[in-house]
């Protein structure tokens, strides 16, 4: 696995994903591979079916992920990591909700500008009769 990881910060990580889980439920999961999973997950930005079988079941890391998430495990787990780090105030993360497109990258030309919502009522013509059919075409006649 590509992480630039080294056997001792594995430790490390994994000493505080064990701290930040639950002591309650199943025990011998293999936490490295699980976090090796998300990594993967992530690095690669590829759907939780399209996780490798070295990996266990897709369905098995996507459930304890999603128990872990709800139960508010990883905020604890990157809080006391970055608490342990030297070098985390360095690091900074660009949320999506912040970054904005181009006016250009929807594709579609400008705006309403140009297209008036109605015409004035004096300039626009009639668009239907005022009369029923039948009296309109006697009276177009006569």
């Amino acid at each position: 696995m590509l992480t630039g990881m080294t056997e001792d910060d594995w430790a490390t990580v994994l000493r505080v994903f064990t701290a930040s889980c639950s002591q309650r439920g199943a025990k011998g999961r293999n936490d490295r591979r699980f976090l090796e999973a998300l990594h993967y997950f992530t690095v690669h930005n590829i759907t939780w079916r399209a996780l490798p079988e070295r990996f266990g079941n897709w369905n098995s890391v996507w459930k304890r992920f999603w128990r872990l998430s709800r139960a508010g495990v990883f905020e604890v787990f990157f809080d006391t990591l970055a608490a342990l780090s030297d070098t985390a105030h360095l690091a900074q993360m660009f949320d999506s909700t912040i970054v904005r497109a181009h006016v250009s990258a929807a594709g579609a030309k400008g705006g309403r500008a140009g297209r008036p919502w109605a015409a004035p009522v004096e300039a626009s013509r009639p668009r239907s009769t005022s009369r029923p059919t039948g009296l309109a075409i006697h009276w177009a006649f006569t």
